[in-house]
């Protein structure tokens, strides 16, 4: 067995593999970029390794300072988790060829499935069904126009390179066909350095279903069953489940065969995930699911897997690694109940799912279910890696159950003041529709507005009391003294009284009848944070100056959201815009953001050019009201 494990990744997923190494007896050596001095994963590991500065490009994705680690650490093996390193061929081969135990797919593996078009080549002749479309190496705009119409609307453009959605788009017609392509094409160079494309049949009633698979170094294989992925938002996963509602026997076996041929036709060792496209609009059949692709390493769902096989995927991966059989044979892996897993982002799903990034002054998260979380209160959030906190992972004997548990446990979640998705997974997998499995990939795009809305909290009286207190309201215009201001009147009972308090920025008049005491709510200096269903609502005793209603200094201008990149600039001085219209598009969390115009105008100034680096709030461009 292993002795020792450098792990070439950060946050939950370094902490997670951390857990099993040290089960297991196996000494454990972090990396970590200077922002991530203080992460959990460095104070957790037996030994860390400092490999640079922040962003990734810098640290994280420098495969020979951490072999450099690995060296002067005596790692005997090396744990790519996922993302960064994990399907980086070269990387792989440099790791063996230093003569290191590499605990993931095997390097031929990784390239023979990093390129999608020639994956779907492959997975064709090896007898896995895939969906229709055009793989050629003819990449010109009208050459890919013309294939997109001969395949017919609706078609899906995808990054060859690509992966996790960036440099994917959905076309419905030709006239959009031309600024999508460009679209897709900037996104998959910013993101793999690669802008070649690759059409597919667009499927209007899609699900996402991945069945997990593991083989050994002596020709084993076999499957951990599937998971469904459907919930998803800009193709990023939202929520994952396993097994997948409505999967009958006769579906399951012919879609779990397909996986096994696909993982044996590349010779593939350790963990992997074949993801198949399926068309559920007449339900699950074995005749309507197609190959999509294959990630050669372990998922950021793979909890599910492991909570209904009782199986710990990382152990297998070690035990795979180091030359032992598979654990189990094919009948020997059962089903054990459902599993749902949330993943919780810092994000605003009221302003259009905006990254939030700050400093986690309060984090408490719920110990009803498993949670896999890389922070902990009082870090940060951050702009240089992915926005995910945690993931939210219930099991139960039913599905039932199992939903019931993650709504529970995601509306328990608290943070402050950065933002997070924690009441919109809490509003998806309550929702009834969800919980009928009436599912695919178009689902939160369907129910957005249902699913963003946040319903005002019930707001407990003698917090309003103690706040009010607190405050001194009696010495403040326009506030009712709780001690005096009586208002109503009522039989049989005393007096109502009441508080003008501000929610979020709006006036509010809220009864008490209870004396001060403590509430169990956050105070943010002079403010009182209340936590209801996974949302922070914040009670003032006057308006903030940035709230609904008040006047800003902002009148007129685009400013960023959030630090980042500026990928492009779509207008200059003296264009006349409409509401709505793309002004700027950024890169920022791995991903691209379009700053609109907020109504119509004239662009009277530009302060950004294509290249810079910004920080949250800058002025990007000036709007003048048209006559």
């Amino acid at each position: 067995m292993i002795g020792s494990l450098l792990i070439a990744n950060r946050g939950e997923i370094a902490r997670r593999i951390i857990r099993t190494a040290r089960r297991m007896g196996i000494r454990t050596i972090a990396v970590f970029s200077e922002a991530d001095a203080g992460a959990p994963h460095v104070r957790e590991a037996d030994e860390a390794v400092l490999i640079g500065p922040a962003p990734a490009i810098d640290s994280y994705l420098r495969g020979e300072v951490i072999l450099n680690a690995a060296r002067r650490t005596g790692a005997e093996a090396v744990h790519p988790g996922y993302g960064f390193l994990s399907e980086n061929a070269r990387f792989a081969e440099a790791v063996l060829a230093d003569g290191r135990t590499w605990v993931g797919a095997p390097p031929h593996a990784i390239r023979a499935m990093g390129l999608k078009d020639a994956a779907k080549r492959l997975m064709a002749a090896a007898g896995v069904p895939v969906t229709p479309g055009y793989l050629g190496d003819d990449q010109s705009p009208s050459v890919l126009a013309a294939e997109a119409a001969a395949i017919g609307w609706p078609v899906l453009i995808k990054a060859v390179a690509g992966g996790g959605g960036k440099g994917m788009r959905a076309v419905h017609a030709s006239a959009a066909f031309d600024d999508s392509l460009a679209a897709a094409r900037r996104e998959a160079m910013a993101a793999f350095g690669d802008d070649r494309v690759l059409l597919e049949s667009l499927i209007t009633s899609p699900r996402h279903i991945e069945v997990q698979v593991f083989a050994d170094t002596r020709g084993g294989v076999v499957h951990l069953f599937e998971r469904d992925c459907s919930l998803q938002r800009r193709h990023q996963k939202v929520i994952e489940e396993a097994p997948a509602p409505g999967m009958d026997a006769e579906t399951r076996l012919a879609l779990c065969d397909a996986a096994v041929r696909a993982a044996r036709a590349i010779a593939y060792q350790g963990a992997g995930t074949v993801e198949f496209i399926a068309d559920g609009s007449e339900g699950l059949r074995p005749d309507r699911i197609w190959f999509m692709e294959m990630n050669t390493r372990l998922q950021v769902e793979h909890p599910v897997t492991e909570a209904v096989t009782g199986l710990d995927l990382v152990e297998w991966q070690l035990r795979v690694a180091a030359g032992e059989p598979l654990p189990l044979s094919q009948d020997q892996i059962r089903l054990n109940g459902w599993a749902v897993e949330g993943r919780l982002y810092a994000e605003d799903p009221a302003h259009g799912f905006l990254p939030s990034i700050g400093p986690l002054r309060h984090l408490r998260l719920p110990d009803s279910v498993r949670v896999d979380s890389g922070v902990e209160s009082g870090g940060e959030v951050t702009s240089f890696y992915d926005p995910m906190i945690a993931k939210l992972i219930a099991h139960g004997t039913t599905r039932e159950a199992a939903i019931a548990s993650l709504v529970r446990a995601a509306e328990a979640v608290e943070v402050w003041p950065v933002k997070t998705n924690a009441g919109f997974l809490a509003r998806c997998a309550g929702h009834a529709d969800f919980r009928a499995g009436l599912i695919d990939t178009g689902f939160i795009d369907r129910h957005i507005d249902s699913l963003v809305t946040v319903a005002p909290p019930v707001i407990p009286p003698r917090l309003v009391a103690g706040l009010a207190q607190d405050g001194g309201c009696a010495a403040q215009p326009g506030v009712w003294d709780p001690a005096t201001g009586v208002t109503g009147f009522r039989l049989n009972g005393p007096p109502a009284r009441t508080a003008r308090l501000y929610l979020n920025g709006v006036a509010i008049e809220v009864g008490f009848e209870h004396p001060p005491e403590p509430a169990g709510a956050l105070r943010d200096g002079d403010d009182t944070i209340l936590f209801s269903r996974g949302s922070p609502f914040r009670l003032s005793l006057h308006r903030p100056l940035d709230a609904p209603g008040v006047a800003g200094l902002l009148d007129g201008v685009v400013v960023t959201p959030m630090p980042g990149r500026i990928a492009m600039v779509a207008v200059a001085v003296g264009d006349e815009v409409r509401a709505g219209q793309p002004l700027v598009i950024m890169e920022a969390m791995k991903m691209e953001h379009v700053l609109t115009a907020h109504a119509a105008g004239a662009v009277a100034e530009v302060r950004v050019a294509v290249g810079d680096q910004v920080s949250e709030g800058f002025i990007a461009l000036r709007l003048d009201p048209l006559p």
